[in-house]
């Protein structure tokens, strides 16, 4: 489950998070393409925009539920 506590810098203020178990599968980018991107340098995915639709909140989830290392997070909040 992923760490709120090791969740990237990069990542948007909001309830969706990636962490630094993230090994950059690229799954959640085409899952969801308008929330997470790539931090090239580092190597690993990150979200630079939280959902702003019901669309887009699916997307994220099933990013989430998806992921192979549980490395994307939900805060709730």
């Amino acid at each position: 489950m992923a760490d709120i506590a090791n969740r990237y810098p990069e990542n948007k203020g909001g309830k969706y998070f990636v962490d630094n178990q993230c090994i950059d599968c690229d799954l959640c980018r085409e899952t969801a393409p308008s929330n997470f991107t790539r931090n090239d340098d580092g190597g690993y995915s990150y979200v630079y925009k939280q959902p702003e639709s019901p669309e887009e909140e699916g997307q994220c989830k099933e990013a989430m539920e998806g992921c192979p290392v549980e490395a994307i997070g939900n805060s709730g909040s």
